[in-house]
């Protein structure tokens, strides 16, 4: 395969990786902090000697978007939501995560978790603790948490010190590598509302028709590209 086809072929691959990640947007439009991703394409060009160069197109960086979602009121005592930058930090299995989805609920032993039992933690990388006799939860804009007007605690707000240095981990759910920080002052928490996915539905659809169309136009080519190197060799043979 000569250099065309095999540049044809990698964006190929690429547009089909690209269109993975907008239908796995268009699936998560509904789902609470939910952040959009993003492909980058990428050019690796290798030197052949006496040959022309190799080039090849590569869809291999996701990107994540993290523009503000909007917010949902629900009234549940548990529920907050962030206004401004920054993340929730949970008590995740290999280190810390960082989340927008701020659903979260009382587990049996009383701690702030996650539906699926990861700790939701304070300002101080400690689990927040409720008490069961508590018969009024308060939350202020600073994240202090109260209980029937004592305060408990803070619930933190962090953002990795490199923001580039994001690494998608699951649907909501990221690791920063590099490093968190804490984040004062920036950013407000609201108690009884939850934020929701920052997909928009008709941006995406009408990127996944561009990609759709860009993937068959390519297909095409790659198709007369083998016609015509059918058609070369049969008539060598002829000769």
């Amino acid at each position: 395969m000569d250099n065309i086809g095999y540049t044809t072929l990698t964006r190929q691959s690429g547009l089909l990786g690209e269109m993975q990640v907008v239908a796995n947007n268009i699936a998560n439009i509904s789902t609470t902090g939910f952040r959009r991703e993003g492909v980058i394409f990428s050019e690796y060009v290798k030197a052949l000697e006496g040959d022309p160069s190799l080039s090849m197109a590569l869809g291999n960086v996701r990107v994540t978007n993290m523009e503000q979602g909007t917010l949902a009121q629900t009234g549940g005592t548990f529920d907050f939501a962030i206004e401004g930058e920054g993340f929730f930090m949970l008590e995740g299995a290999d280190g810390p995560l960082l989340t927008r989805a701020g659903s979260f609920l009382p587990s049996e032993t009383g701690e702030l978790v996650t539906q699926d039992g990861l700790r939701l933690l304070d300002s101080g990388g400690a689990p927040i603790f409720i008490p069961p006799d508590a018969a009024a939860i308060s939350l202020a804009a600073d994240g202090t948490l109260s209980a029937d007007g004592r305060p408990l605690t803070e619930i933190g707000l962090y953002r990795p010190v490199d923001p580039n240095d994001l690494a998608h981990r699951d649907g909501v759910r990221f690791s920063a590598p590099g490093g968190t920080e804490q984040i004062f002052g920036e950013s407000v928490i609201l108690q009884g509302f939850v934020e929701g996915s920052n997909v928009n539905p008709i941006a995406e659809i009408a990127r996944m028709i561009e990609i759709q169309r860009a993937y068959e136009m390519g297909q095409q080519f790659l198709t007369q590209e083998d016609e015509r190197v059918r058609n070369m060799i049969r008539t060598m043979g002829q000769q």
